[in-house]
């Protein structure tokens, strides 16, 4: 009917696996909670609600009477609970089993939790492909929202996507409403009467319209001054007060009611996409950069422009593996760790003690599928080292209990090759019954990953510098600061959408930005100038040849005890033909140990030579006391951000006391060794900010040939964790005191009961 509205209020709550229990609870108590406390005294305004899994079972245990509360909207009918995949995956990110998996099984326990059937679900980062429909819907989903932007890069005009479309897949058939972009910008940053005019516009333009606003709920609350805004300013009752006032034309509905009551608008099928600024982030840097180059240039001198970007795609969300090379190794472990999972799965064999530990695994996988730490944009946490922690914390667990299930002995050392990184190359993995070892032969002979299991931490979780588009956000803000400050000014922000925010959280970052010329491994391999300074090198300078990045050829050798990886690479090294061969062993009689023994041949003779080997140890942040390098005679020598310039020295080591890991090199002939933090300058949501990512251990020699045109050195990498196994010992230990207390306590209840017949 001409004259009014429906609108459907759907809110995505959210915190990755792996975040800090602090910004979880900050989070409850700036957004989640008070949002709850205002919508309550509305109960004529129904919404629909997705929390995420991850958040979901946090609240569960911190915060058992939100649940409660919910529960009772609820059965009240002012909720409609929108499921999703369990662990918010980005769908295109796993495989088409575990979508259905995630989204079944985060469905069932909804409906368990709040009384309820779920119906629709909410889509990761809408990051959205058209063969997603048959799993969604095969999962028991009928619905979802995606943004009116992924409709119109399709060509469909804005005045048609006031309602919703059905879209199908092999036969199965989804809705699928469109949000609207206009209002993510216009809530809550603008006057609540901005959004009326905007729907009344629409009430009067079109029949039977519905309006659909989908976004996060940190933003009202948890994004930077949104919590006083929204609040103390009352924003969130003036506007529930405004809908109110408006009630006679506009509708406020949840995405049921609409769909049972009004038919769909037609049939679409939606290209790839996602949010309008997801496809942006997406891009190459230089191609973000020319993007926004021309928008600059267009948007208020061209009145076509607009209509234009409609039909621009942007990047697709996919690329960000290949743009990021650390997404693409989270990836691509995880589809590994998947595929184990499912071929155990399948098995005849297993037992129910056994098929109950399977889903463990299954379910330490699910949450190492959640997206936060595989893409990076304003929101996205590829740039921070605790999410992608957490991804592996959960994949090495896996692995850990796969191992357990298909082997019969306590100790043991394997070796397997295959394309684990998807770069049509062969990689190799060693193993053992506390390590495990992934070698790139056909870039540098560089380990790659190297989990520790115990630990339960990958130390080459590592991420490289690299140029990001924003970078030049940062020199021009740097730039505007000190101008202002010469002339007595002060850069105010206002309350602004969180694309629009230019904040430093630390000083002087433009003076930090710089990039890595390789990535930032282990055993990547250096030759030098000799005497090139600690500087240069720190700066990427002073390197002869290409070995840090060139094509090795590699050999195994496997005993019964131990296995030799033998890798070898050549080069030119002024004018000579140089080779490099280093071997790799792993064994199950020394577990924690890794032994490097590096041999080159045909080196030129009677002139100085200066080689390096390259670690990098990521998971250990820099900074914190207890986070610290020692020396030969184990002393202190500062914090893991600190640099360090050591003259002839033959150990260096490396403690993480609150992970329980004393990491140290061990070197036949003693090397100078230097030490520096690999910090990266990253954008946020609060603001851009310097992360330590890891910290770089670089062994080097300088020296003559013999007079055979050779040079050798052995390297052993020792990685303590008997505290962590202590730790993990005690643990044990009170746990079973507790269930012993436990128990015995039933035993005495039991016994007081006199017994009926």
């Amino acid at each position: 009917m001409a004259g009014t509205v429906r609108l459907i209020l759907a809110f995505h709550n959210h915190q990755p696996v792996g975040n800090f229990d602090g910004v979880f609870e900050q989070s409850y108590q700036e957004s989640y909670l008070p949002f709850l406390n205002v919508l309550s005294e509305y109960p004529d305004i129904p919404f629909a609600l997705h929390t995420s899994g991850s958040l979901l079972e946090w609240i569960e245990q911190a915060h058992p009477e939100y649940v409660d509360r919910v529960r009772q909207l609820v059965s009240q009918n002012q909720i409609e609970i929108i499921g999703g995949a369990y662990y918010e995956p980005i769908l295109a990110n796993i495989p088409s089993r575990d979508r259905i998996g995630q989204i079944s099984l985060y469905t069932e326990h909804l409906e368990s939790l709040f009384d309820t059937t779920v119906r629709g679900m909410w889509m990761p980062e809408r990051v959205w492909e058209q063969s997603f429909t048959g799993d969604v819907t095969a999962a028991g989903i009928r619905y979802t929202i995606l943004d009116d932007h992924h409709f119109r890069s399709g060509g469909m005009p804005q005045e048609d996507l006031f309602g919703y479309y059905a879209t199908e897949d092999e036969g199965r058939i989804l809705s699928v409403l469109p949000g609207s972009e206009r209002l993510r910008y216009l809530i809550p940053f603008q006057d609540p009467e901005q959004t009326v005019e905007y729907l009344r516009d629409i009430a009067n333009r079109y029949d039977d319209p519905i309006v659909v606003f989908g976004d996060d709920g940190e933003k009202f609350g948890t994004w930077p001054d949104t919590h006083k805004h929204v609040y103390e300013d009352r924003w969130l009752e003036r506007f529930l007060q405004a809908l109110r006032e408006n009630a006679s034309w506009l509708k406020v509905t949840t995405p049921s009611e609409a769909i049972d009551h009004v038919k769909p608008l037609g049939t679409y099928y939606i290209p790839d996409a996602s949010y309008r600024e997801m496809t942006e982030w997406a891009l190459p840097p230089e191609r973000q950069a020319e993007l926004q180059r021309l928008t600059h240039l267009n948007r208020e001198h061209d009145p076509d422009w607009q209509q234009l970007m409609q039909f621009s795609s942007g990047g697709f969300w996919r690329n960000f593996r290949v743009k990021y090379a650390e997404s693409n190794e989270m990836y691509a472990r995880s589809m590994e760790v998947s595929s184990r999972v499912a071929q155990l799965d399948a098995s005849s064999e297993l037992n129910d003690d056994q098929r109950e530990i399977l889903e463990d695994a299954r379910r330490c996988l699910y949450r190492a599928q959640c997206n936060c730490s595989f893409w990076h944009g304003a929101f996205g946490g590829l740039y921070l080292p605790h999410l992608r922690n957490a991804v592996y914390t959960n994949l090495i667990e896996a692995d850990g209990i796969l191992e357990d299930i298909t082997r019969n002995v306590d100790k043991w050392v394997d070796v397997s090759t295959g394309d684990f990184n998807l770069d049509a190359r062969q990689e190799v993995r060693l193993s053992n019954h506390r390590l495990v070892a992934m070698f790139s032969p056909a870039c540098g002979g560089h380990m790659y990953e190297l989990d520790v299991r115990t630990c339960r931490a990958n130390l080459l979780a590592t991420l490289n510098r690299r140029p990001e588009a924003y970078h030049q956000r940062v020199l021009d803000h740097a730039k505007n600061l000190r101008e202002a400050a010469e002339h007595g000014h002060d850069l105010h922000e206002d309350v602004a959408s969180i694309h629009d925010i230019v904040r430093f959280k630390q000083p002087d970052l433009d003076k930090k930005i710089a990039y890595d010329k390789w990535p930032r491994k282990s055993l990547v391999d250096h030759f030098l100038q000799p005497g090139l300074s600690f500087d240069d090198f720190h700066r990427g300078e002073g390197i002869i040849g290409d070995f840090a990045t060139s094509t090795y050829e590699a050999a195994v050798r496997k005993g019964d005890s131990e296995i030799v990886l033998e890798m070898q690479g050549r080069g030119d090294i002024g004018g000579t033909d140089v080779t490099v061969q280093k071997s790799v062993t792993i064994s199950q009689t020394q577990p924690n140990d890794i032994r490097i023994q590096y041999q080159l041949h045909g080196l030129p003779t009677d002139v100085p030579l200066h080689f390096a080997s390259e670690f990098n140890f990521a998971t250990m942040p820099g900074g914190a006391s207890d986070r610290y390098f020692y020396d030969t005679t184990g002393t202190q020598l500062g914090t893991l951000d600190s640099p360090q310039q050591l003259a002839e020295s033959d150990r260096i080591g490396l403690v993480d006391e609150w992970q329980g890991l004393d990491a140290s090199l061990e070197l036949s002939s003693p090397a100078g060794i230097w030490t520096f933090p690999i910090e990266t300058i990253s954008q946020s949501e609060s603001g851009f900010e310097l992360v330590h990512q890891s910290v770089a251990v670089v062994p080097h020699w300088e020296f003559v040939a013999a007079d055979d045109g050779t040079w050798s050195a052995e390297i052993r990498l020792v990685l303590d964790t008997s505290l962590a196994r202590a730790r993990q010992l005690a643990q044990i230990s009170d746990e079973r005191k507790d269930w012993d207390e436990e128990h015995s306590q039933q035993s005495e209840v039991s016994a007081e009961v006199p017994s009926v017949t």
